[in-house]
């Protein structure tokens, strides 16, 4: 696999969703900051922060395209491979998370990614990752079944055993497991991919991130104008506390990033600007709010 042309994917890729984001917030700029590690660092490479924030419809949008080389592969990298451990290692992606300003429009994350790795005496090692899962505040039935019929669409043809797969991946994968919680209605998640060979299995990351756009956009459209109160912006940063302890307590690319010495900045762009936390919260029973954790909140077939 020729890594600058999944270079170059990522990269326009990148400002495809940026661009469109922006187009969506009313013409907001975006702050885009290139970065490099300098030069006396065991990590080396560069990247390209693209970040929006205080706009119309998103508090914050962030998205990172970074293309890293090291001399370790990471630990976080290397639990399902642990004949790899302490090879030099390159790494590519890009990761996004969005804030929305309205309580009713979901937050959503997306990543698309590669690593190789050259082991001692032995052929380089290349394997693809990502996905996307959405975090509603406020349940909708509607906006589940397009994220999740989105990711389905992506997914089949390159095998129909794909989407169930990376869906119950998914679920595994984006839970609370110190508090025995889901953390959004799910979508796709896959790591450590490349049983389709190199080309075929680069074909199914494009698509994967070319539908990010479609699964996420008509959904901001349908809710960004439903009028809201303080009691439904009080629930938006309550439950964004959980989107923070999820991303340090078990995100496994927040991990690699800080553990591989990457940029923190750029590492910790998913981050909510505001947030809060309540002591033994519980929705008032019949509420919107209990209903997104009985009925959203769990392991669901959407399909």
């Amino acid at each position: 696999m020729d890594s600058t042309q999944v270079r170059d994917y990522l990269v326009n890729l990148q400002k495809t969703i940026m661009t469109a984001v922006s187009e969506h917030d009313g013409g907001t700029e975006f702050v885009s900051d290139s970065w490099e590690k300098p030069s006396n660092e065991p990590l080396q490479g560069k990247g390209i922060t693209q970040i929006l924030e205080n706009g119309v419809v998103f508090e914050r949008a962030g998205c990172g395209f970074s293309h890293v080389s090291g001399p370790k592969l990471p630990p976080s990298a290397t639990q399902h491979r642990p004949e790899l451990a302490g090879s030099p290692f390159e790494a590519m992606g890009v990761s996004l998370v969005f804030h929305p300003r309205n309580p009713y429009v979901p937050t959503v994350h997306m990543n698309v990614r590669m690593i190789s790795v050259k082991p001692a005496n032995s052929e380089a090692v290349s394997w693809f990752g990502g996905g996307m899962d959405l975090t509603p505040y406020y349940g909708f039935e509607e906006d589940a079944v397009h994220f999740h019929q989105t990711c389905y669409d992506a997914l089949s043809p390159f095998g129909a055993d794909l989407y169930p797969r990376f869906k119950t991946w998914c679920d595994d994968y984006f839970c609370l497991k110190h508090r025995g919680e889901q953390r959004g209605i799910g979508g796709i998640f896959f790591d450590d991919f490349s049983e389709l060979g190199s080309e075929k299995s680069f074909e199914m990351l494009k698509s994967v991130g070319n539908s990010f756009l479609n699964a996420y956009l008509p959904i901001v459209k349908r809710r960004m104008h439903t009028p809201y109160s303080e009691r439904e912006r009080d629930h938006q940063l309550y439950r964004r506390g959980r989107y923070v302890e999820f991303n340090l307590v078990w995100d496994r690319g927040t991990h690699f990033g800080l553990q591989s010495g990457g940029r923190t900045e750029s590492i910790l762009l998913s981050m909510p600007p505001l947030v809060s936390w309540s002591y033994q919260h519980t929705p008032e029973k019949g509420s919107p709010e209990a209903d997104l954790s009985e009925r959203f909140i769990i392991r669901r077939d959407w399909l």
